[in-house]
């Protein structure tokens, strides 16, 4: 397997196969359930060559891999040995909060069918376009055979979902199936075309007739094709059911029974309360979607449309996936996600902004293939690799985004199916019944000028020393420039009182494998350069930087211990990388009281990294310094 080192490397550094309790994966993320997170080295995944990098939202550990992923992950379910995982809950029987809960559940039951589910919408939104354009009529062979290829899975959605939602909850997949099939079964549909026996809840919102009776009881027929509230509640009931089941029916009989007593249970119980309550409810959520948009259009687009990467990020768009594709089985159009179309085009204007702008081989390399992706809507690549670690292009692109959605706003732009991303996603904006309306012309405005907005605010003011600050310690550290090692004289950085390494609590300074030097217990929160130099290691937390000296010596200051977990709070930086630095100036400010408040140490280690290259290294023998007051004396070899 071409990725099975990434795979074994992943596994090993999330605290093994063991601390997996399910991994799945979305168009560019390997989607991991853990027992226990914090067995997860994550700053070593992030390092690892072929990962973006690692998110962790809605009760799973996202480790973002880019387009690739589903080659990654079948080495991962190959190495890791995972065929035959299931989702329960954790196994640690740490319950997670509702609202992770209910991200987790809605991510798992749509992620496996998303790929699918896009690629028909295309097909059917394209045939829309033919249709459109009058490249076919409704009577055409053509037409007819792409229309069923496109509207099949969606209109048969509660079986895919029926196998995916029992899979999450615990049931046999082919049960599931078979509650999903039972509320699309073809000759049901016929039987609301009579005259109605009686009507129930006459009057009220609720008024349903009833065409046929379940052993006496009145059924109330829904229309449950593309339907995805009442599958959902049946399979978690299906679910639950043949847990039940399968406790009292002996062994010898269950492969049959079980599944027997399950269906004659949950069908019945699905077409008499579980399914109208659902449709009802989903009327409901759809019709208080369209309330709040409606009230203000635009203030709704430049809301969905500017916060929607902000969603993605954390996984809070798996909300609305369902909500939207509710109103689009109930109203036949969805204005809410269809805000959200400029924000990948938005994204890749950000992108080009920073490739025609940066000095950098790093992001430049990186934004290529982070713009082809981002046109056919795979963003992760961009926000995670480029506009997000710059932080200002990434701000930019989301207001160019909310630029873009208020104008769908206004446009009453709206999709019609569910279609691909990016570029693919534009005929999903025509109207089946009306073709190419203004809406769809608003789709288009919208994309072009998000654009170009975001392009030219990150060509002009995207760009900042934050490029060169914000990238792992792995990145950060460039080409140290060419000296010749020399013997050299370091100056104190720090005001304080001095203690040996070996004094310590964290073994890799204090056995000195990190280097030779000393410590320095802080009485003022700030950091001076200890010779003339160039800064060629600057953390993003800004807890430590690392200077190469005019003479060959590699100094690394890191203030505090395990300070990295305080993500750059109470730091503030001075320089940046690359910058040239002159002994004495002030390189990191930081709130000494505020870091002892939390709980850290602040032993601050200064420390000679390439020991290697020099023949001694000698720390000052006292116990009080000042900054500027002679601290390290580096004698080169003699050659």
């Amino acid at each position: 397997m071409k990725y099975e080192q990434l795979a074994k490397d992943i596994l090993q550094n999330i605290g093994g196969k063991e601390n997996v309790n399910s991994v799945v994966h979305c168009i560019t993320r390997l989607r991991f359930k853990l027992k226990d997170e914090s067995k997860a080295n994550t700053d070593v995944i992030k390092n690892m060559e072929g990962v973006v990098t690692v998110m962790k939202s809605g009760g799973q550990y996202q480790v973002v891999i880019g387009n690739h992923v589903p080659d990654v992950y079948k080495a991962v379910v190959e190495v890791g040995g995972f065929h035959n995982q299931t989702n329960d809950e954790k196994a640690d029987g740490k319950k997670q909060g509702i609202f992770n809960q209910f991200i987790d559940i809605i991510s798992s039951i749509f992620t496996p069918v998303l790929g699918v589910l896009a690629a028909t919408g295309m097909i059917k939104g394209f045939n829309a376009l033919f249709l459109a354009l009058g490249w076919l009529d409704t009577t055409a062979g053509t037409y007819q055979i792409l229309n069923a290829l496109g509207d099949s899975l969606f209109y048969f959605f509660p079986i895919f979902l029926g196998y995916t939602a029992s899979k999450k909850f615990g049931g046999t997949t082919f049960i599931g199936m078979v509650i999903g099939a039972s509320l699309v079964y073809p000759t049901l549909t016929t039987l609301t075309t009579g005259t109605p026996i009686t009507t129930l809840f006459s009057g009220s919102v609720f008024q349903s007739p009833v065409y046929i009776t379940f052993l006496g009881v009145p059924v109330i027929l829904m229309s449950y094709a593309s339907s995805v509230i009442p599958i959902i509640l049946a399979a978690y009931f299906g679910a639950k059911l043949e847990k039940f089941f399968r406790k009292v029916i002996p062994d010898v009989v269950k492969t049959f029974l079980v599944p027997f007593f399950t269906l004659l249970i949950a069908v019945p119980i699905t077409f008499l309360v579980i399914g109208p309550v659902a449709t009802w409810a989903g009327v409901l959520i759809g019709q208080a979607t369209l309330w709040l948009y409606n009230l203000s259009p635009i203030i709704a687009g430049i809301f969905v449309g500017g916060l929607w990467q902000v969603f993605v990020i954390f996984g809070l768009h798996w909300g609305l996936v369902p909500i939207a594709i509710n109103n689009l089985t109930v109203h036949g159009a969805d204005p809410i996600l269809g805000t959200m179309f400029g924000a990948s085009f938005a994204q890749i204007g950000a992108v080009l902004g920073v490739w025609l702008k940066t000095k950098q081989q790093k992001y430049k390399s990186l934004s290529i293939p982070a713009f082809i992706s981002g046109i056919f809507g795979v963003t992760e690549p961009a926000i995670y690799g480029i506009t997000l670690p710059l932080k200002k292009p990434f701000i930019i692109s989301c207001i160019a985004a909310a630029v873009g959605g208020g104008i769908l706003g206004y446009t009453n732009s709206q999709i019609y199916m569910v279609g691909g991303l990016g570029i693919f996603g534009i005929p999903t904006y025509i109207d089946p019944k009306e073709g190419i309306t203004f809406g769809f012309w608003g789709a288009i405005i919208s994309i072009v000028i998000a654009f170009i907005l975001a392009f030219i605010l990150t060509y002009l003011f995207g760009n900042s020393r934050e490029e060169s600050t914000s990238n792992n310690t792995k990145e950060n550290i460039e080409t140290k420039p060419p000296v010749q090692i020399a013997d050299e004289v370091l100056y104190s950085p720090i005001t304080g009182e001095i203690s040996p390494l070996s004094e310590l609590k964290d073994e890799a300074f204090a056995t000195g494998a990190l280097g030779k030097g000393t410590a320095i217990e802080p009485d003022e929160g700030k950091v001076y350069s200890p010779t003339d130099g160039t800064v060629t290691a600057l953390f993003p937390t800004n807890h430590a930087i690392g200077i190469t000296s005019t003479k060959g010596a590699e100094i690394l200051i890191h203030i505090g211990l395990d300070t990295v977990e305080l993500n750059g709070k109470y730091f503030n930086a001075h320089v940046s990388l690359g910058s040239k630095v002159k002994k004495g100036q002030l390189l990191i400010d930081f709130d000494l009281h505020e870091i002892t408040k939390a709980g850290y140490v602040v032993s601050t280690p200064v420390i000679v990294t390439n020991q290697g290259d020099f023949e001694q290294i000698i720390s000052i023998d006292q116990k009080q310094i000042k900054v500027g007051e002679k601290f390290i004396e580096v004698k080169a070899k003699l050659k």
